[in-house]
């Protein structure tokens, strides 16, 4: 199950979206700021219903 997710990037603040495949349970990864290429850290952390999705700098 794919779901869209609305976030700012923690570098540069611009908006971006994310799709988010909540059956694959928890994840951690990296994907690059689509305005500032920059590495984002996503944090996902889900059940396949309900899920949390954390924003972090690579270098925090």
């Amino acid at each position: 199950m794919l779901e869209a997710q609305l976030y700012q990037c923690p570098y540069c603040g611009e908006p971006a979206e994310a799709l988010l495949d909540l059956s694959g349970g928890d994840q951690q990864y990296i994907e690059d700021c689509p305005v500032c290429c920059r590495p984002i850290v996503f944090d996902l952390r889900t059940d396949g219903v309900h899920w949390q999705l954390g924003i972090f700098r690579e270098d925090e």
